[in-house]
C-alpha cells in the first residue's frame, strides 16, 4: 500500500515530465535540510515521510529525533535530510502532505482522548477519504484513540436505514443472526428509547445512541445497565465529550477526526 501510494502522488505531481523548476536550476548538488515543527501536537506519517525521499533516491540520508505517536512542541527540530537538491525539492511537498495529513489527525485525536479523562474510548467513524482509511486510521491509533470498524467487513452494523427497510430492529437482528450466527458482533443504532429497549431485548452486543441529548442518554444508560456496551454518537464535538464520557457511556464515535482535518503545519528548511 505503501509503495502504490507514494507512485500515485509523484505521478500527480511529476507526471514523465518532472520538476521543471528544480531540474533547471540544480543538478548534483547535495545539500542537508531540516525538518521543523510549527505546531505543537502529536506526530504520525513518519514512515512515509522517509519512504517518499527514497522513493525517488534510496542514497539520500534522513535522520529522525521523534517516533509515530511521540508529542511535538513548535519548532522542535524533528528530522534532517541530506541528499541532491533536485531530488529533495521533488518529494518535499509529497512527504509533507503525508506527514501533515496524519499528523493532524493524530494531534485531533489527542484532544478528543484528553477531554474523555479516561472515562470513555474514542472511536473513529468510516467518514475517511477513499484509498487513505488504513492510513487515517492508523493516524487515530497513534494519537490514543481506537478504531470502529475497518469496513462493512468485520462488524454487523444495523443503522437507521437497514432498520426502516427491514421492518424494525427485531426483524433486522433475527435475520443477522440466521446468516452470520455469532461470527460478528452486532451493534445496533437507536433513536430513541423504544428502540434501545427493542436493541436490548434482542441481545445484540453493543447499542449506539445517536442524536440524543444527554437526558435521553442518561435514561439509555440506566435501562441497558450493562447488558450491552454503549456508544454515543452525532454531533460529538470537542467541547461535548467531557460531558458525554462523564455520564458512563463505553465509547464515543467522532466523525470529525478523520473526515475534517486541519493539516499540521511542517517546514523544511536548508540547514
Amino acid at each position: 500500500m505503501k509503495d502504490e501510494l507514494i507512485r500515485k502522488a509523484f505521478d500527480e505531481d511529476l507526471e514523465d515530465i518532472g520538476d521543471v523548476t528544480g531540474e533547471a536550476i540544480f543538478s548534483d548538488q547535495k545539500e542537508c535540510f531540516t525538518l521543523i515543527s510549527k505546531d505543537e501536537g502529536i506526530i504520525c506519517g513518519l514512515s512515509y515521510f522517509i519512504n517518499t525521499f527514497m522513493k525517488l533516491d534510496k542514497n539520500c540520508k534522513i535522520k529522525t529525533f521523534y517516533k509515530d505517536g511521540d508529542s511535538l512542541k513548535k519548532d522542535s527540530k524533528v528530522a534532517e535530510i541530506y541528499g541532491n537538491v533536485v531530488t529533495i525539492l521533488k518529494a518535499e511537498r509529497t512527504a509533507l502532505n503525508f506527514l501533515s495529513h496524519l499528523s493532524g489527525i493524530a494531534s485531533k485525536t489527542a484532544l478528543f482522548v484528553k477531554e474523555t479523562k479516561g472515562k470513555a474510548q474514542i472511536l473513529d467513524t468510516r467518514k475517511t477519504i477513499p484509498g487513505l482509511r488504513e492510513l487515517q486510521k492508523y493516524a487515530v491509533r497513534c494519537g490514543g484513540g481506537s478504531n470502529h470498524r475497518m469496513g462493512l467487513f468485520d462488524m454487523v452494523m444495523i443503522k437507521d436505514n437497514h432498520i426502516d427497510a427491514a421492518g424494525g430492529i427485531t426483524k433486522a437482528v433475527k435475520k443477522v443472526k440466521k446468516k452470520w450466527k455469532n461470527k460478528y458482533k452486532i451493534e445496533v443504532e437507536t433513536r430513541n428509547l423504544d428502540e434501545v429497549k427493542e436493541a436490548l431485548d434482542c441481545q445484540v452486543d453493543r447499542i449506539m445512541l445517536d442524536n440524543m441529548d444527554i437526558s435521553i442518554m442518561k435514561k439509555a444508560i440506566k435501562m441497558i445497565q450493562g447488558k450491552a456496551e454503549i456508544e454515543a454518537s452525532w454531533n460529538m464535538s470537542l467541547d461535548r465529550i467531557a460531558e458525554v464520557a462523564a455520564i458512563g457511556v463505553d465509547f464515543i464515535s467522532v466523525g470529525e477526526l478523520t473526515h475534517s482535518v486541519k493539516a499540521f503545519d511542517f517546514s523544511i528548511r536548508r540547514k
